[in-house]
């Protein structure tokens, strides 16, 4: 099961207590430890682990009856509103007509990862929502918000857009949410690489990316995420 999905089932809690103010203004570091299979049952579970005047911090965890606890995401609801991004940091490209093979030489070779356009209409909508199993009234209502599992599926789209990783791992995602999205919204995902490394002969890539919304860019989404793009040969017999 994509860690995207994984993801949008650890916010439905947060948004569930929590409503739009976590969509506007929440943060949410989430990590993939283990895989979660087609057909498995996922019990999600959480708590509020602090609480004061400027914040509040929230702990969630997604397991399965056979691997245990599989993914972890810790989330914030600042008091304040969220720190701007700087948008000229991070300009519009085109989208490579032939996607070149993902590699350290090319990916840190380039200044912008070509920006992938998505509306987020109706039938978007409801299809995601459906395939998430999410029925929060709040996604659904007229002008009702964007998932925000929705906006890690863009980011992925960010890298197997730009390049062809095959096969390749979601390592995790930091989310600042800057606003939020609406239904009807037409987003679009700006980025670049921030940092390429290697780690137990894994080869990862951390995209640093802003989503975007409308024909007057407005940021609703800044996202880290970290992707195994090139895994070691297996062992030889």
């Amino acid at each position: 099961m994509p860690g995207v999905t994984v993801y949008a089932y650890l916010t439905h809690p947060l948004v569930e207590a929590f409503g739009a103010a976590w969509l506007e203004r929440g943060t949410a570091n989430v990590r993939f430890l283990k895989p979660i299979h087609d057909g498995e049952e996922v019990l999600v579970s959480g708590a509020v682990t602090a609480h004061d005047a400027k914040s509040l911090t929230a702990m969630v965890s997604a397991g399965t009856a056979a691997g245990g606890e599989c993914a972890t995401l810790t989330a914030t609801l600042p008091a304040g509103s969220p720190v701007p991004v700087n948008l000229a940091l991070y300009p519009v490209a085109p989208l490579p007509a032939e996607r070149p093979v993902a590699s350290r030489e090319h990916l840190a070779s380039l200044d912008a990862l070509g920006t992938p356009v998505n509306p987020y209409d109706d039938a978007r909508a409801a299809e995601y929502l459906d395939r998430v199993s999410d029925a929060l009234p709040l996604y659904r209502d007229a002008r009702g918000w964007a998932h925000p599992g929705f906006f890690l599926d863009q980011a992925n789209k960010a890298l197997s857009l730009n390049v062809r990783m095959s096969p390749w791992i979601h390592a995790g995602s930091v989310v600042r949410h800057l606003g939020g999205a609406r239904v009807g919204d037409v987003l679009a995902t700006r980025g670049r690489v921030r940092s390429l490394f290697e780690k137990k002969g894994r080869e990862f890539v951390e995209a640093d990316l802003v989503i975007v919304a409308g024909d007057r860019p407005r940021p609703v989404a800044h996202v880290l995420h970290t992707a195994i793009y090139r895994l070691p040969p297996p062992p030889a017999r």
